[in-house]
């Protein structure tokens, strides 16, 4: 199948890996020649009110699930809320979810002052619990549901 795309960005902390994740790598991949992971850092992801994963725990637990596509990635550690995309000429899109939407927007807003052209915006759509409410990182923290959705 041909790509869309030679190289595609998506983002995040990646705490608690759950089915939205599973879905937005999966768009990525499907996607593109080339995907480029950025995940928060310790240090950004402190700025949470919550306690996160160690960044080493989340991208061995990442790396189980991108190594199933046969594909080139890079996961690069990020120290805000643009890691990379706003800088790197290579990128064609980011892939986001409807809560990292205005993410994308900045990111692109960055990308054309600084004569770099924006990249295409897939938002893919909410991964649901099984209660209709979409799946989170918050809710598998609070003991709602667990990673697939299920109610707990």
């Amino acid at each position: 199948m041909k790509s869309n795309y030679n190289k595609i960005a998506i983002g995040g902390t990646f705490d608690k890996l759950h089915k939205g994740h599973e879905a937005l790598i999966k768009t990525a991949f499907e996607m593109a020649d080339e995907v480029l992971i950025g995940i928060t850092s310790d240090e950004f992801a402190n700025n949470k009110n919550h306690i996160i994963e160690p960044c080493k725990s989340r991208i061995k637990r990442l790396k189980k699930i991108i190594n199933k596509y046969d594909k080139k990635y890079q996961i690069k550690e990020i120290f805000d809320s643009t890691g990379t995309a706003d800088k790197d000429p290579q990128l064609d899109a980011i892939v986001v979810s409807h809560e990292t939407e205005q993410s994308a927007v900045y990111i692109n807003t960055v990308r054309r002052e600084t004569g770099l052209k924006p990249l295409d915006i897939i938002v893919i759509e909410w991964v649901f619990a099984d209660d209709g409410v979409p799946i989170s990182s918050t809710r598998i923290r609070k003991g709602e549901i667990d990673q697939k959705g299920k109610l707990l």
